[in-house]
């Protein structure tokens, strides 16, 4: 009777599991689909001259010399701005550090005589258009935060490396170039297994890395 019962259950779900899926299937055909999503090329158009941008999650450490009411640690909300001792939404996503010091200090000269402003950023998130995305067969993939000359190597050793699974030399990198997102042909297999560091390439911020997994 055990065995009979255990038969009877699993074609029991079997038959639940293929209802559902035949009503899921018939209303998801029927629904409207999404616009593409918005383009947000890098910020950073000189490369080679790159700075560092604040984005949402970033802690600033903001120091009106002389005047440490003004002062303060403070967390760029997600919507881009913060809200300072005397200063409220200020927007900080997108600017570099000094940029954001001189426009507080210009709206500080309101309450305090020729303030002098700095800002340390204590953790660094950056805005999404300047984030390396890796996706796919990555031991950990995940947003990773531009640094300056920034290599496929250096990307790969952050999220650990390939799994078993990955089909490396399938691997695609999208990239916004001209305002048109255009993809390129990596060979990761060539890069991490077999040590070609001729497959290494420059990574730029905004890029996105997918791995495919192998069909054995």
């Amino acid at each position: 009777m055990n065995g009979r019962q255990s038969v009877f259950n699993k074609l029991q779900q079997l038959f639940v599991y293929g209802c559902l899926s035949l009503v899921w299937g018939c209303s998801t055909n029927n629904l409207p689909t999404l616009p593409t999503a918005t383009l947000h090329p890098s910020l950073n158009q000189d490369i080679s001259n790159y700075r560092y941008l604040i984005g949402p999650g970033d802690s600033l450490s903001i120091n009106v010399w002389g005047n440490p009411e003004a002062s303060g640690v403070y967390t760029v909300r997600p919507d881009g701005m913060i809200s300072t001792t005397l200063v409220d939404d200020v927007v900080a996503s997108g600017k570099t550090p000094t940029s954001l010091a001189r426009e507080l200090e210009a709206q500080l000269a309101v309450f305090v005589r020729d303030p002098i402003v700095s800002i340390s950023v204590g953790s660094f998130v950056g805005p999404f258009s300047e984030q390396v995305r890796v996706m796919g067969e990555a031991v950990a993939p995940q947003a990773i935060n531009y640094k300056e000359a920034m290599t496929l190597f250096d990307v790969m050793v952050v999220v650990g490396g390939l799994t078993d699974f990955a089909d490396g030399n399938s691997a695609r990198l999208i990239r916004v170039v001209d305002d048109k997102q255009a993809q390129f042909s990596l060979r990761m297999d060539d890069l991490m297994r077999d040590g070609d560091i001729s497959a290494n390439v420059d990574i730029l911020p905004g890029d996105i890395i997918i791995i495919p997994e192998a069909w054995f």
